[in-house]
């Protein structure tokens, strides 16, 4: 068994290791890095362009990021966090873009306008509120509302297709809204990462197990796949950026800090058209209300996207239950994952959310002819033999301890990470990886605190985020100059990139 020493190990060659691995080579290029995947390709689990939605979450459509109280109102804080925090991906890809580091930014980001869209009365007044507590806020102040079916045929002609004028409809709308191929950014990301000298790419790798010793490294057991040797990595800190995975990695670690959580897992799958005829028809993201009882992420919506270059419409996402944690995981994930501290917590979950559970099993018996009737609530002449079915990518939801219920579901994303700062791990789904680098900078400021703290890796920071350390939140003009930057420099302004 050979030992190989390191700076930090990345475990996951998905969009947030590759983001944190960029980072921390700007900040540091001396820092030895080494990241692991267990498959035999970058991006090939949750940053792959089919299995996530594909959506810049930036909370202009999505309708379950402002629920509405029991009020009456709609609480839209939720949203102003996750479009700062989208802001704060689009200036470090822009910063990426002028460096040379990325290149054509059209082949990772495109400008897709991002709508909402509902029917029935209390809909409409809910999307009304909703639009009236949103635009009034700066970070929302392009967005645009309706009532009017002309009006409506005019941004999103498929969907009002043989629509009943008699119909009470609204709709809101973001132009400057992206579409976003996360596996090519990922895969652009770490292809650059690799140039560095103290870089080096492990695929087909499995991790066995993680240890840490007395002086606070750990030594990770890493499997070659092929060969079926191991080696272990000496390792001063460690990511786990492995989606669905993580939670299993950061439980063998055995850092107090994991004990309570589990996790939920769901799978997905999309409705695809290629046929050209129909797909330039449409050329916007049109989202939906969920069902009651239905997670976060089969909210429905019909998205034009364009995946490894090509354009398509997907519909969906339609969840369904499942045991695998990820894509091209185990059946068995779940039930490795049940241990005595989270045990509790999971069965108060599975006791509070039957109707969830119905919905989730329900979903796994529909047919093709009942999605394609959801289908038909967006766009009425959807032909069956024009959309077939793909699998989208596993989401494994948090699952944590609660004093009053004895446990919670959360549908966010969040860092679990050890006291010492010598590990640290992302688990949760939606907003995910459009909240990249906001996440990652979190990690950093976590797990090198003194050095983020020096005026070197303030500066360098703020070289490649500029509102970083200030709130676009708070802050009118920031907002304006960064936003003009980033729209330019990525093309989503209408001009090209530069």
């Amino acid at each position: 068994m050979t030992h190989r020493k390191v700076d930090v190990l990345l475990v996951g060659a998905g969009v947030m290791s590759a983001t944190l691995g960029t980072l921390l080579s700007r900040l540091d290029p001396s820092l030895r890095i080494v990241m692991v995947e267990r498959l035999s390709r970058v991006a090939e689990e949750s940053s792959h362009s089919l299995n996530n939605a594909g959506t810049g979450h930036a909370g202009y459509c999505e309708l379950n990021y402002t629920p509405q109280q029991p009020d009456g109102s709609v609480q839209i804080k939720r949203a102003l966090e996750i479009n700062a925090a989208f802001e704060v991906s689009l200036q470090f890809w822009s910063w990426l873009v002028d460096q040379g580091v990325l290149s054509a930014a059209q082949h990772f980001i495109n400008p897709v306008c991002h709508q909402s869209f509902v029917w029935g009365k209390d809909n409409v007044a809910f999307l009304r509120k909703r639009y009236e507590a949103l635009h009034k806020h700066h970070l929302f102040e392009g967005m645009e509302y309706s009532e009017d079916h002309a009006q409506l045929r005019a941004w999103m002609p498929l969907v009002m297709q043989q629509r009943d004028p008699a119909q009470p409809v609204a709709a809101t709308q973001v132009k400057h809204g992206t579409d976003v191929d996360f596996g090519m950014l990922t895969r652009k990301m770490v292809r650059a990462l690799k140039q560095h000298p103290a870089f080096e790419l492990q695929l087909s790798h499995t991790i066995v197990s993680l240890k840490q010793h007395a002086d606070g490294r750990w030594h990770v057991r890493v499997r070659d796949n092929h060969t079926q040797r191991t080696r272990t990595i000496d390792a001063g800190f460690v990511f786990l950026g492995a989606g669905g995975g993580a939670l299993p990695l950061l439980q063998k670690s055995g850092i107090p800090e994991v004990r309570g959580y589990g996790g939920f897992p769901v799978s997905g799958q999309w409705l695809i058209c290629k046929n050209p005829e129909v797909v330039k028809r449409h050329a916007s993201k049109v989202y939906g209300k969920a069902e009651v009882g239905a997670p976060p992420m089969s909210v429905p919506h019909l998205d034009a996207r364009i995946i490894d270059g090509e354009p398509a419409l997907l519909f969906g996402p339609f969840a369904s239950i499942t045991t695998r944690f990820l894509k091209q995981g185990s059946a068995l994930d779940l039930f490795a994952s049940l241990k005595t501290d989270n045990l509790k917590p999971l069965l108060a979950v599975a006791r509070d959310n039957l109707d969830l559970t119905r919905y989730l099993v329900g979903e796994a018996f529909r047919t093709h002819k009942e999605r394609m009737d959801a289908l038909r609530g967006f766009y009425a002449d959807a032909r069956d033999d024009e959309w077939v079915l793909a699998s989208a990518g596993q989401r494994v939801q948090i699952i944590k301890g609660c004093e009053k219920r004895g446990g919670k579901l959360e549908f966010g994303t969040e860092i679990v990470s050890a006291k010492d700062g010598s590990l640290a791990a992302l688990l949760g789904a939606s907003p995910g990886a459009s909240t990249a680098v906001q996440a990652m900078v979190e990690v950093i400021e976590r797990c090198f605190r003194a050095r983020m703290e020096s005026a070197e890796w303030q500066h360098a920071m703020r070289e490649m985020i500029p509102s970083y350390g200030k709130s676009l939140d708070d802050d009118v003009e920031l907002l304006h100059e960064v936003r003009r930057r980033t729209l330019a420099t990525l093309g989503l302004d209408g001009r090209s990139a530069g």
